[in-house]
This record gives structure tokens, C-alpha cells and sequence, in this order.
């Protein structure tokens, strides 16, 4: 038995995340409520992250394009699949893992500072009713056909993963990541009243900048 990896043609989508943004916003009233001032933006973005559990920032729809191979009777039956299945892997940041630590706040330079723990991969999502599949031999029996089809299905799997793990796409997750929580955390800064707020947006391990 063979099997092999031929291709993977990755599609990028990007979530709507304007959920969090709703459950900044409703910190911010919450806070402001109990306090005379602005009220505090670490403490306010930190109520809204505990009302979220798991963002998806990113998304990245693959079509793994594997093969393999079936021998059977000595040889004499020998039989091949090649199969294209879509899939589709979500890149995710755990919101739970927020705490105070990761947010720091300057009130003179009015910059909010967030570090966000890694991303997470989801395990790939196989669109098997929509696989295609091509198969050779002269004769294809039923138990060769379906050790075909799980092996092709497990190498799909195993290739989808490798492939979000590209660091092109892992870049563009990040990035995502970074532009989704600037989005959603300056602007119910500046409804709060701090008028043009600066949110700065790193990864563990990332330098800030300068």
C-alpha cells in the first residue's frame, strides 16, 4: 500500500468578530455605571473577554489533493484513488486565557497595550460530500475501495493541518487576530470618551514596538 500527497490550494476567510466588539461596549456601560470617571479600560475589556470563549479570527478553506495505493492477491489486483477533499481549519484565540497581565494601559499616552496568548489551529474540517475522487484498477473491490477512501481521508487530514501551519498563513492569522482586536477594543474606548485611543496588539514571544 502507497499513499502520497500531491497538493493543497488554500482559500483565506476572515470571521466577523463584531460580537466582541458588542461585549467591549457592554463592559464599558457596566463599568462607567459603577464609576464617576471613564472607568477602567483594563478591567472593562477583561469583563468583555470573560463573556467570550473562544474567537475565530481566521479561517482557511484547503483542498488537499492525495493518493493511494491498494495491492491485492499478490499483486494481481492493483488498484488507485486519487482524491480531492475539501477542508477547512479554523485559527482561534482563547479568550479565557486573558487576564490582567496581558493588558497594560497608558493613560498619558492613552495606548492600551494587549498581549495575546498563541493562536490555536482547529483539527481540519473534511467536506467528504463534496470530495472527488478518481480511482484505476481493472477491478476495485468493495474492501479495496474502502481502504482507499480511509487512507485517502486520513493523508487529507494530515495534509490539511500541515498546510494551515504554513507560515504565510499563520502570518495572516496573526495579523488578522491583531486587526480584529484593534477594531474591537479602540472603538468603545472612544465611545467611553477617550477620544483617539491607540491599541497596540502583540502575540507571546512578539516584540513590541517601537
Amino acid at each position: 500500500m502507497d499513499t502520497r500527497l500531491i497538493q493543497s490550494r488554500p482559500l483565506i476567510t476572515l470571521p466577523a468578530v463584531s460580537a466582541l466588539a458588542l461585549a467591549v461596549l457592554g463592559g464599558w456601560y457596566a463599568i462607567k455605571s459603577l464609576s464617576p470617571d471613564h472607568g477602567d479600560p483594563v478591567a472593562a475589556s477583561l469583563l468583555a473577554f470573560e463573556k467570550q470563549d473562544r474567537l475565530t479570527v481566521f479561517s482557511a478553506q484547503l483542498a488537499p489533493v492525495v493518493s493511494a495505493d491498494d495491492v491485492r492477491i499478490f499483486g494481481i489486483l492493483k488498484s488507485r484513488q486519487i482524491a480531492v477533499i475539501p477542508a477547512r481549519v479554523d485559527y482561534t484565540i482563547d479568550l479565557s486565557k486573558m487576564d490582567k497581565a496581558r493588558m497594560t494601559w497608558d493613560e498619558p499616552g492613552q495606548k492600551l497595550s494587549v498581549t495575546l496568548p498563541p493562536l490555536e489551529l482547529s483539527k481540519p474540517n473534511l467536506d467528504e460530500a463534496h470530495a472527488q475522487y478518481l480511482r484505476e484498477g481493472v477491478w476495485i473491490t468493495g474492501d479495496a475501495q474502502a481502504k482507499l477512501t480511509r487512507d485517502n481521508t486520513l493523508l487529507a487530514e494530515r495534509l490539511a493541518g500541515d498546510q494551515a501551519r504554513n507560515p504565510v498563513l499563520l502570518n495572516l492569522a496573526r495579523d488578522a487576530a491583531k486587526g480584529a482586536m484593534r477594531q474591537n477594543l479602540a472603538i468603545p474606548l472612544q465611545v467611553a470618551g477617550y477620544g483617539n485611543v491607540t491599541v497596540e496588539v502583540t502575540f507571546d514571544g512578539e516584540q513590541t514596538p517601537r
